[in-house]
């Protein structure tokens, strides 16, 4: 039987010796000059098992509506939770002051950065409540692998028994959106003189962070047409004619990095000397890719000359806690198609950065929270760190637990503090992220991904080129390739990308009708929703966290209390599948003059990873001035200088504002920081399948499809919508504007002028 009653005394200094933190904070550091965060401990009382106290929300609520299909075994193991601690009010606010310092031009702490440990000394828990913590842990009969540097986090292993033992609460499995989960089925408790100092256990269910591209389509270019056609699979070759389709022929095109090159004017940075050189940006991921990828992306596309490194690895933490296996995939047919896409297109758009592909395992039993998040994690807390961080990943705060929703944004503040700009991808499924490469149903239709709606990460959303719809190709690209495949001649106008019958630019462009008329025409000649989707870029409102000041500052900014996704956007697919990225894979490399198949692929994943590489430009040209090569979050300064051309959030609109309109094109948008989309949304279709006694939220409903995908039976179908009764452009969710949207945020940009301004806001020489 276990211990039921731990008495915290004389033993609490050897424990704290025996844990693998780092040193004291440096005193030294001119971000801590003036500020004590010196505090007693919280823990005063003996922790006492006979007397808990639950944890609130520490379950998935999403769960309280569903049946378990079965108990997981007590033997079952449970290898690296971790244990989310919860800092002091007082350490809260000051860091909170310190991170908003950092990005005020005017404060003395601005851009001083923190380390780690001096993270941890500041503004972590205090060692005798981690040893408290820890020494409660080991009583009951789990193994303690060691405390993050930070001080915030507990990373233990142990069985589905001794969690039901330790934290109340059973183990069980779910079927969650079709497929099956483990999940912690209540909330958890713990003694009550723990509660002040324990905010939850993250690894308790095994939904993960999810990749947020398009499934990736093998095409043959065909030289004559300068076009790819995409080998398409029987049961493809089997649908009905696609009644949303756009009506092109000749293929399709992939863009290459000379493309978005030209697109958002970062070949105006690399003729001034700006390619990224010296700074890294890290992509973290939870599966490998084929080494000789990367090397055959640089060679193919002549980015070799610029220097730009490449390393894949496990980050791990020292002492090593054990917690980061590698998870494989460093050969052509084990590979991430996600992996690949970020390190290449990081890469397109810093070229002499070096690029570190961090991979940690979550396959099985190994680790219930995810090798994404534990790279992430694990480079924050480490020896050696990355000046950028792109994560590609994500879900809906509705399916993210609070303790793991904490430590996500715990991770996030820490890295802001640290100086490293975090970039992630808002998803690929309109209003609900959750969804990508499927139909949003059974769940509220309006979330956010829980990944990027820290108010310390800048997210990312997705837009499309509307040459196509508009039928202007010709003006914005060339009919012949050059010699590394580009075609564009400038920038192109936008629009919010988004794939289904939602699509208010297509609607009016193909058949002159509204989005609600198109979808219900394109059902007549669609009756069995073969070409039913939610795919589109992300965004929308968190129910968790609150808006942050400098949210509030733009024209357009949403009169809520939330915090809002998108910030910005880049390209990341298009209306009826035209326009697409190439991939170097290793089952499918390049070739000179792509006379073997290649992949191409699309999504919010593309984004991310690209805006990282814009960063790592405005970071080097910083550095060259003498400036911090780390500037934290780029949200906060984004939003200033969007401020400058979009006005404030009250008031009248600068004329600059509609001059900044995406629909100018580059004529139009030359003297732009920012290109403002506001056409298009990312309203798409959702469904409520009776065959599964689901309902949607947020879900206008215009029909209904026979037998969806062959298989469901009749199935309600409708457009996601702030309103179940009436469905315009103010009730979708969600419509384009001017200004900031939740449809593509601030827009997209142009990469030199974007650096112009950011060395004027940080007073650069």
């Amino acid at each position: 039987m276990k211990t039921e009653h731990v008495m915290i005394g004389v033993s609490i200094a050897a424990a704290v010796a025996a844990l693998p933190s780092i040193a004291l904070a440096s005193s030294s550091n001119p971000a801590l000059a003036g500020l004590n965060t010196t505090e007693a401990p919280r823990v005063t009382q003996a922790v006492d098992n006979r007397t808990v106290s639950a944890l609130s929300n520490t379950h998935l609520s999403l769960l309280d509506n569903l049946k378990p299909t079965g108990s997981v075994s007590d033997s079952t193991p449970m290898n690296h939770m971790l244990l989310v601690l919860q800092r002091s009010s007082s350490r809260q606010s000051a860091l909170e002051a310190l991170i908003a310092a950092q990005h005020d031009p005017a404060s003395s702490k601005f851009h001083q950065w923190v380390t780690p440990s001096e993270f941890g000394e500041t503004f972590g828990v205090a060692d005798a409540d981690i040893a408290a913590v820890t020494s409660w842990l080991v009583s009951q009969g789990f193994t303690v692998h060691g405390v993050y540097p930070n001080k915030m986090q507990i990373d233990f292993s142990g069985t589905a028994g001794q969690v039901r033992q330790a934290f109340r609460t059973q183990e069980s499995r779910y079927m969650i959106n079709h497929a099956s989960h483990i999940a912690n089925s209540g909330d958890i408790s713990i003694p009550v003189a723990l509660r002040s100092v324990v905010l939850g256990v993250a690894g308790l269910n095994d939904l993960r962070p999810q990749p947020q591209h398009k499934q990736p389509q093998v095409a043959q270019f065909n030289a004559s047409t300068a076009r790819f056609k995409i080998q398409k699979s029987p049961s493809d070759a089997a649908k009905p004619a696609n009644p949303y389709a756009v009506p092109f022929t000749g293929g399709v095109r992939g863009f290459v990095p000379y493309d978005m090159n030209v697109i958002y004017n970062t070949s105006a940075l690399y003729s001034a000397g700006l390619t990224g050189a010296g700074i890294t940006i890290a992509v973290v991921e939870d599966l490998g890719m084929d080494n000789s990828d990367w090397p055959n992306f640089v060679a193919q596309f002549n980015l070799g000359s610029y220097g730009g490194t490449f390393t894949q690895f496990q980050p791990q933490l020292t002492p090593s806690t054990g917690n980061c296996t590698d998870p494989g995939g460093e050969n052509p047919f084990g590979e991430s198609i996600e992996t690949v896409l970020d390190s290449e297109w990081s890469t397109a758009m810093a070229p002499g950065a070096n690029i570190w592909v961090a991979t940690c395992n979550d396959a099985g039993s190994t680790n219930f929270f995810g090798g994404v998040f534990t790279a992430a994690d694990n480079l924050i807390n480490g020896t050696s760190r990355p000046n950028i961080i792109s994560a590609s990943y994500g879900y809906g705060e509705g399916f993210t637990d609070s303790a793991s929703k904490s430590a996500i944004d715990l991770m996030w503040a820490q890295a802001d503090a640290e100086g490293i700009s975090v970039f992630v991808s808002t998803g690929d499924s309109g209003s609900n992220p959750s969804f990508n490469g499927s139909i949003i149903n059974g769940v509220p239709a309006i979330d956010a991904n829980s990944f990027a709606t820290s108010p310390n990460d800048t997210g990312v959303g997705g837009s499309d080129t509307a040459d196509i719809l508009d039928g202007t190709t010709s003006k914005y690209f060339s009919s012949t390739m050059n010699s590394v495949y580009g075609t564009a001649l400038s920038y192109v106008p936008e629009i919010t990308w988004n794939t289904s019958c939602g699509n208010t630019r297509a609607a009016k462009d193909l058949v002159n009708l509204s989005a609600l008329k198109f979808c219900k025409t394109a059902l007549i000649y669609d009756p069995n929703g073969e070409y039913t989707t939610s795919e589109s870029g992300s965004g929308g409102p968190s129910s968790v966290d609150i808006k942050p000041s400098w949210q509030r500052i733009v024209h357009g900014a949403a009169k809520d209390q939330s915090r809002d996704l998108p910030d910005v956007s880049l390209f990341g697919g298009s209306y009826g599948g035209y326009s697409w990225v190439i991939l170097c894979t290793g089952f499918y490399p390049c070739t000179t003059n792509f006379t073997s198949p290649v992949e191409l692929v699309a999504g919010t994943s593309l984004s991310s990873p690209m805006f990282a590489g814009i960063q790592a430009l405005i970071d080097q040209g910083l550095s060259n001035l003498g400036l911090s090569a780390n500037q934290g979050n780029a949200a906060p300064t984004l939003y200033e200088l969007a401020r400058n051309e979009y006005g404030g959030a009250t008031g009248g609109a600068p004329s600059s504002l509609a001059a900044c309109n995406a629909d100018n094109g580059t004529k139009g948008t030359s003297k732009c920081v920012f290109h403002n989309i506001t056409d298009g949304g990312n309203s798409t279709q959702c469904i409520d399948v009776a065959a599964f006694s689901e309902t949607t939220p947020d879900c206008y409903y215009y029909g209904t499809i026979n037998n969806l995908f062959g298989f469901y039976g009749p199935t309600q179908v409708g457009l996601t919508s702030s309103s179940t009764t009436t469905y315009n452009s103010k009730t979708a969710a969600f419509a384009a504007q001017a200004g900031w949207s939740f449809a593509n945020g601030l827009g997209s940009v142009n990469a030199n002028n974007l650096f112009s301004a950011w060395k004027k806001f940080v007073n650069a020489p």
